[in-house]
């Protein structure tokens, strides 16, 4: 089980007015954080934090691969992922994410939980659409889908045939 503790930065504890972390995220980190998009994945992220004067700024390089399905037959394939991200932190009388670029965060705590915001970096790297590479799918379930998208062109066509008052309506046209 990943220990998302590792995930939270003290940042009125930092010593030194840069610090870089990083981490390596395997499946254990997807299925901790209980999500439904993506549940597996090797990726290698790391986090740059600069301090100054009232912020912080956060820039996040998130590298490597995730599990999603594919469009066409539905089987699982790598999607690469690659993302560079800006965040820019304030203490603030209360934690608040709702803005994309700046968190506030707890005065009294000091602590951002890191954790959730590299899950949503890396769910919106994700491409809308992913298909494997030419010729690397599934060939059964492409062969079926080829098949059904056929017989559903000529049932479509035999409606066309059978409704005699659609061709009345026709010889009105000319």
């Amino acid at each position: 089980m990943c220990n998302l503790e590792q995930f939270k930065i003290d940042l009125k504890g930092m010593k030194t007015d840069e610090e870089h972390l990083e981490f390596d995220l395997h499946d254990d980190f997807f299925h901790a954080l209980d999500t439904s998009e993506v549940n597996s994945g090797a990726l290698h992220v790391s986090v740059s934090i600069r301090k100054a004067i009232g912020f912080f700024e956060l820039q996040f390089h998130i590298e490597g691969t995730v599990k999603v399905p594919c469009d066409l037959c539905l089987d699982d394939m790598d999607q690469p992922i690659e993302a560079e991200r800006l965040l820019v932190a304030k203490l603030g009388p209360e934690t608040n994410t709702e803005d994309d670029d700046v968190v506030i965060v707890d005065e009294n705590e000091g602590i951002l939980d890191t954790a959730w915001l590299i899950y949503e970096f890396i769910a919106l790297a994700i491409p809308i659409k992913h298909v494997h590479a030419p010729g690397k799918c599934n060939s059964a379930m492409t062969q079926k889908l080829q098949e059904l998208s056929g017989a559903v062109r000529s049932g479509e066509e035999d409606d066309k045939e059978v409704d005699p008052r659609w061709e009345k309506l026709k010889n009105l046209k000319v």
